[in-house]
């Protein structure tokens, strides 16, 4: 089960609202979501967590590119929302995963190879998703939690509801779990 809310930040403080992930595909799609809950393209941070497995931030700023960080990328990447983010942050491609997907016969065998082949090694150029954390651990600096202490959150416990009080928005984030 996942938990996601989008915090825009504002001249008054700082306003949630609760969010519906069941139309986001991409990483573009949850910018354009934290756009759309901007006020005057002030910041926009979006938490993602599933069940204190991992936890994953996304911060908007206007037009600029999304920036995002994600405690456990390998744990991550096995759910629908952690892949998206951990496979824009390597630099994946849906299209050729797609292209790679329709190599593959219904019996899990490649074109054209025996089916008694071994598996290969991967290939240098593939990354593996990488245990731990992965992403831009400076993305919170400016607003009062430092790249130690994002680091220092192990997506155990609730690490949403500590961040949030670094934030100063702790009573806003709880308003909409």
């Amino acid at each position: 089960m996942y938990f996601a809310a989008l915090l825009a930040r504002t001249s008054d403080g700082w306003e949630a609202s609760d969010t519906e992930l069941d139309d986001v595909e991409t990483l573009a799609d949850l910018a354009d979501l934290a756009r759309q809950a901007a006020v005057d393209d002030d910041t926009v941070v979006a938490f993602i967590e599933q069940e204190d497995a991992w936890f994953g931030v996304v911060r908007v700023d206007g037009e600029e590119d999304p920036r995002v960080f994600i405690s456990n990328a390998a744990v991550a990447s096995r759910s629908s929302y952690g892949a998206m983010l951990t496979d824009e942050l390597l630099g994946r491609d849906d299209e050729k995963q797609e292209d790679l997907d329709g190599l593959t016969n219904l019996d899990g065998t490649e074109d054209g190879e025996p089916e008694g082949a071994e598996d290969e090694p991967e290939a240098a150029g593939d990354d593996p998703v990488p245990a731990g954390p992965l992403g831009d651990v400076e993305l919170l600096d400016d607003l009062g939690v430092t790249g130690k202490e994002l680091l220092s959150f192990d997506g155990h416990g609730d690490a949403l509801s500590e961040i949030a009080d670094a934030l100063g928005c702790t009573e806003v984030l709880e308003a909409v779990r």
